[in-house]
């Protein structure tokens, strides 16, 4: 079969992992210096946009502006046109229609441009922090929690993006109050004083408010992701709750998370029904005062009746901003809380990076060659202890060891998903931290003892690291893969779409298109971390017989578990807590290895086939 020829067992050449995103990446980041205010770290971003943002404000403010006019005609129609009769009323009210249609239209160009920016903004910030993601080690993973991830790409970046909406928006309307208090102070200076006389306790309790919103805020978001991580656990885990019948459990811990979350919801609301009605109730005061000086003005003759009116128009457009000041607030600290969680992500550094000068791998022998090498999880105990071993160009070694002895660790290592505290690892002489991450994990295959299937088609779950790839390479390695006779049984064959991590389909199934998904990227070097551990004998056997011709003249590192994989291997190395122990032929450690007879002793044994 074509799997197997001899031009398919030659080495692959080089292409990069990392390809061009096909979506527009953001033209900036995230400022690096933490210790600014969260809203100054967006700023490079938004700078990006500069030119539609700056426009939306600017045509907001013309629209508010040209809407602020309007009580001044009004004044000047009722004194002029109804009082004196000195100027038609109908000039009056075609200048009102012109420049209520002139604000409209420049309001509507304000909040399109507005709008797009912000979801643009939204965009560009959801990409970065998914770029991030996709960049961070697996030690960041090791603790992180799914729902949290996806509540903070989600729920925090859409408060953000809220926020950036319309805080822009009401702070033009509160530089236009300015305006207004302008024309109002043309009108009559201490009537605009009066009308005033509320608005330092209004600044009071906008800043009172923002002090005990931030907290809060940070507790809502923070319960919103406990409530995404509690369904993500639920939904991912399902078939283990209902093989626990633990149904009842999981349904009590969403409800004390959900319960957990409406406590913060009320608090939040507690507050904002302390604070709010004042803060939208107080320029009422103003207009009580401004009826009362008012009228007694106009009474003894200091003031016209059309001033009055200016002044209540006045008012209105003076109290939009202060009434929504009180979700302002609410939505600053919100959003300041977002951003706190999506930099706890952002400003983490990830641990696996190319060294400047860094070269691309491009194997050439495939030996590789593990030197005096430690490694241990975090702050966890070592998991190797000086652990050497060396595989020879083409040759195919198996590692045994008991359950926690290092053997995943090792074939871990050598794809770089993580570096060792000392010692080094090597491939054809080059130190993998001299190497590129990408070109390493490029010429390095690796069969999971875990598969992990997308929900996609058959196909396109085969060609997942060779998108490229034609029908007939994909067939390929499923035939060598002994996946083809079960595809060919499903729906709509190779255009069959699996379920989520592919559980529509058995584990042994899920097995062997991983490994026709490996088998396809033809790598020099390969690792098998116990790849047929879910086939059975039968259909194990007919796949080791594949890879046995696909494992000639390349150099591979098999994870052994079972009995049966160790007949593939030219060499054993025998692995006690994280250390090699013994290497030799299958035969030689038998006879003369008493440690190694009682560990495949062990694999044989009916309690624990799997060790």
């Amino acid at each position: 079969m074509r799997a197997t020829t001899e031009q398919d067992r030659s080495p692959s050449p080089l292409f990069p992992l990392s390809t061009n995103a096909r979506y527009r990446r953001p033209n900036a980041t995230v400022d690096p210096d933490t210790s600014k205010k969260w809203w100054r770290r967006f700023i490079p971003i938004v700078a990006t946009r500069r030119i539609p943002f700056i426009a939306a404000l600017v045509f907001s403010a013309i629209s508010l502006v040209l809407q602020v006019t309007i009580p001044n005609l009004l004044n000047q129609a009722i004194d002029k046109s109804i009082v004196t009769t000195s100027i038609p009323l109908s000039h009056y009210v075609t200048e009102i229609i012109w420049i209520a249609l002139a604000a409209g239209i420049v309001g509507y160009f304000s909040r399109w441009l507005l709008f797009r920016t912000a979801y643009d903004f939204e965009f560009d910030i959801r990409n970065l922090l998914f770029e991030h993601m996709s960049l961070l080690s697996f030690s960041f993973y090791d603790q992180a929690q799914t729902g949290q991830l996806i509540s903070r790409a989600n729920a925090d970046i859409r408060s953000i993006q809220l926020y950036t909406t319309f805080a822009p928006l009401i702070l033009v309307q509160c530089a236009v109050a300015l305006v207004a208090f302008g024309f109002m102070l043309s009108i009559s200076v201490p009537l605009a004083l009066i009308a005033m006389v509320t608005m330092p306790l209004l600044f009071w309790i906008g800043v009172r408010m923002r002090k005990v919103m931030f907290p809060i805020s940070w507790v809502i978001q923070a319960r919103l992701a406990d409530v995404a991580t509690t369904v993500d656990e639920s939904v991912n885990g399902i078939r283990v709750i209902k093989s626990f019948a633990r149904e009842d459990h999981q349904i009590n811990t969403l409800a004390d998370a959900s319960d957990k979350l409406a406590w913060s919801y009320t608090k939040d609301a507690d507050i904002r029904a302390r604070f709010t009605p004042a803060i939208q109730n107080l320029p009422q005061l103003s207009l009580v005062l401004v009826l009362i000086f008012g009228g007694i003005m106009v009474i003894h003759g200091h003031l016209g009746i059309g001033a009055i009116l200016a002044f209540n128009a006045y008012l209105m457009i003076l109290q939009a901003p202060f009434m929504m000041l009180g979700m302002l607030v609410m939505m600053g600290q919100r959003a300041a809380a977002s951003a706190d969680r999506i930099f706890e992500i952002l400003d983490v550094e990830a641990e696996i990076t190319d060294k400047p000068g860094a070269i691309d791998l491009d194997i050439e022998r495939g030996s590789v060659a593990f030197d005096k090498v430690t490694f241990a999880y975090g702050e966890g105990p070592n998991v190797l202890n000086n652990f050497s071993l060396s595989i020879n160009s083409g040759e195919t070694v198996a590692l045994v060891g008991r359950t926690g002895s290092g053997k995943s660790t090792a074939a871990k290592l050598l794809m770089r998903f993580y570096d060792p505290q000392s010692g080094s690892i090597s491939i054809d002489g080059h130190d993998l931290c001299d190497l590129s991450v990408a070109s390493v994990r490029n010429q390095v295959g690796i069969v999971l003892d875990e598969p992990f299937l997308f929900s996609a088609s058959i196909a396109d779950n085969i060609a997942y690291g060779k998108p490229d790839a034609s029908r007939e390479s994909i067939e390929a390695a499923a035939i060598a893969a002994h996946a083809a006779e079960f595809i060919a049984h499903l729906p709509q064959g190779y255009d069959t779409v699996v379920g989520e991590r592919g559980y529509t389909l058995s584990g042994g199934q899920r097995q062997r298109i991983a490994i026709a998904r490996t088998l396809l990227l033809n790598p020099p070097l390969l690792i098998l971390d116990d790849a047929t551990s879910a086939v059975d004998v039968h259909v194990e056997q007919s796949i080791h017989r594949a890879l046995h011709d696909l494992l000639s003249g390349r150099s591979t590192l098999i994870i052994a578990h079972r009995l049966s994989t160790i007949s593939l291997a030219d060499r054993v190395a025998l692995i006690r807590d994280g250390t090699v122990v013994a290497t030799g032929t299958h035969d030689a450690l038998m006879a003369h290895n008493d440690e190694y007879r009682a560990v495949l002793a062990t694999i044989a044994s009916p309690e624990e086939e799997r060790i």
